[in-house]
């Protein structure tokens, strides 16, 4: 399991373990076990620093997760990394006062999505050198 995971909420665990173990039984161990498990994960939770957290309403975290399966396979685009790109303005800046990004109320909402992503490679990079994760 992810250590972003591990040190997430509980739900947030069992939502990953669920939807991999299904996607197991589907697709076999792997990479595409994992991105179903995340896919799932995304649509109840955001990612903010190094955990999961559940989201003020479910739903898809951006443009990627708004598509149908067969349509992301033909054409892959990035994700925004647990970013619920779809939140509104406020939300990104709570977010970004949470990170403590600096100059986040003069940006736009693509900037925050982009510093927000950054921010949160920073802190979980932080956080496994901390425990010693190999992760």
């Amino acid at each position: 399991m992810p250590s972003t995971i591990e040190r997430s909420d509980n739900k947030a665990v069992r939502t990953w373990k669920k939807a991999h173990d299904s996607a197991v039984g589907s697709y076999g161990e792997g990479q595409r076990a994992h991105r179903a498990a995340f896919a799932a994960l995304k649509n109840t939770h955001e990612r903010i620093g190094d955990r999961w957290r559940p989201k003020p309403s479910p739903g898809p975290s951006d443009a990627r997760a708004e598509q149908s399966a067969p349509a992301n396979a033909r054409r892959p685009r990035p994700t925004a990394e647990g970013v619920n790109a779809n939140a509104p303005l406020t939300r990104l800046r709570e977010m970004a006062r949470e990170l403590e990004i600096p100059g986040r109320t003069r940006m736009t909402k693509d900037e925050l999505v982009s510093e927000i992503k950054k921010a949160n490679r920073r802190v979980t990079a932080a956080a496994r050198r901390k425990s010693g994760a190999s992760r």
